[in-house]
C-alpha cells in the first residue's frame, strides 16, 4: 500500500546519493526564499509534503541550470517559474488538471468584477486546491504573494487579460466553497501495525530492527542531504547522534497519516518535523524525511499526534 501521494522523482535526483558541497552551498543560499516557494508549491499541490517534494525538484533543476542563469535577472521570479512548472507537471501526473478543468467548464459559475487588493486568509487559501491550475496559480500569486499582473502573466505563460479573467473566475469560485477540514486516506490495520512497530524500534534506536522492516532496495530521501538507496546512506548514524532529545509518534498532517518527530526536551512535546513512509507488500519501500526543512509544518491546516 502506498500511504501517500508520493511523486515519482527524476532518475538524476532519486539517485544522487549524498549531496555535494557545491549543491549544499547552493541550497543554503536559498534558505530565506524557500518558505515562500514551499507555501506556493504546497497550495498548488494541495499538500505541504507534496509541496516540499515538488520544491526539492525545482531547487535541483535550478542547480542544474546555474551555468545558464542570467545573473542580471531577479532570483526569486526565476525560481518561482521553475517551481510553477514543476507544480503543473505534478498536477498532470495526478490527473488533477483534467478534473479541475471539468469543474471550470461549469456554466453555473459567473465571474465577478475584479476588486483590487483582495486578500485570501489562511482558511480560504487552503481551498485553492479546488480551482483549476491556472486560476489556482493566479489567485495565489496575486492575492497571497502580491505579484503584479504583468509578472503573473509571464510566470503562467498568459496575458494580462487572461490573468484578470482567471482571477475573476477563481475568486468567484472561492466565495462559494465551504471551509472543511482536510480528509485523509484510510490506512489499513496491517499498515498501522507496521508503522507503530517502526516507531517503537526507532525510538529504542534499534537500527537492525528498523532495517528488518524495510525492503532490500528501499529508497531514502532526506531533504537537502541525501537521495538514493537506504542501504547506501548514513541515515541511522545521523539519528544515533545525541543532538537534541527527540522521539517519534504516529500522527497526521492535513489528514495524511505520517510519523511525527517531536522535540522531547520541553514541558510539552513539540512537533518539529515529519517522515513519510511508503509501504508495499508488508514492508517499507520508501522513506522521505523532512527533518532539515523547518518550514514544512507551518502552512499545514492541522498537525495531530497520536492519530490511529
Amino acid at each position: 500500500m502506498n500511504m501517500n501521494s508520493h511523486i515519482e522523482l527524476p532518475a538524476d535526483l532519486n539517485s544522487v546519493g549524498l549531496f555535494t558541497p557545491r549543491q549544499a552551498a547552493f541550497i543554503e543560499t536559498l534558505r530565506d526564499l524557500r518558505p515562500q516557494l514551499h507555501r506556493y508549491c504546497a497550495r498548488m499541490t494541495g499538500s505541504v509534503l507534496d509541496g516540499e517534494d515538488v520544491m526539492q525538484e525545482a531547487v535541483f533543476e535550478a542547480y542544474r541550470k546555474l551555468d545558464v542563469y542570467d545573473e542580471s535577472r531577479a532570483l526569486m521570479p526565476w525560481l518561482m517559474r521553475i517551481a510553477h512548472n514543476r507544480c503543473i507537471d505534478f498536477l498532470r501526473r495526478r490527473k488533477v488538471r483534467q478534473d479541475a478543468e471539468a469543474i471550470a467548464a461549469d456554466p453555473g459559475v459567473v465571474a465577478p468584477v475584479e476588486t483590487s487588493g483582495r486578500e485570501v486568509d489562511r482558511a480560504v487559501e487552503r481551498l485553492i486546491i479546488h480551482l483549476p491550475p491556472k486560476e489556482r496559480a493566479c489567485v495565489l500569486l496575486k492575492d497571497v504573494f502580491d505579484y503584479s499582473l504583468e509578472d503573473i502573466a509571464v510566470l503562467v505563460d498568459s496575458t494580462v487579460g487572461g490573468v484578470k479573467a482567471a482571477l475573476g473566475r477563481g475568486r468567484a469560485k472561492l466565495e462559494s466553497l465551504p471551509v472543511a477540514p482536510p480528509a485523509g486516506a484510510v490506512v489499513n490495520a496491517e499498515t498501522l501495525e507496521l508503522l507503530n512497530l517502526y516507531i517503537d524500534r526507532f525510538n529504542r534506536r534499534d537500527w537492525d530492527g528498523v532495517r528488518a522492516l524495510t525492503s532490500a532496495d528501499a529508497r531514502l530521501r532526506v531533504t537537502d542531504c541525501f537521495a538514493g538507496r537506504l542501504a547506501d546512506s548514513p541515515y541511522f548514524v545521523e539519528y544515533g547522534r545525541p543532538i537534541i532529545p527527540w522521539r517519534m509518534a504516529l500522527g497526521a498532517v492535513d489528514g495524511e497519516t505520517v510519523i511525527i518527530i517531536l522535540r522531547d526536551d520541553t514541558a510539552q512535546a513539540i512537533p518539529f518535523s515529519v517522515i513519510r513512509l511508503e509501504v508495499s507488500g508488508g514492508c517499507v519501500v520508501g522513506i522521505t524525511d523532512y527533518i532539515k526543512c523547518a518550514w514544512v509544518l507551518e502552512p499545514a491546516a492541522s498537525v495531530t499526534v497520536g492519530t490511529a
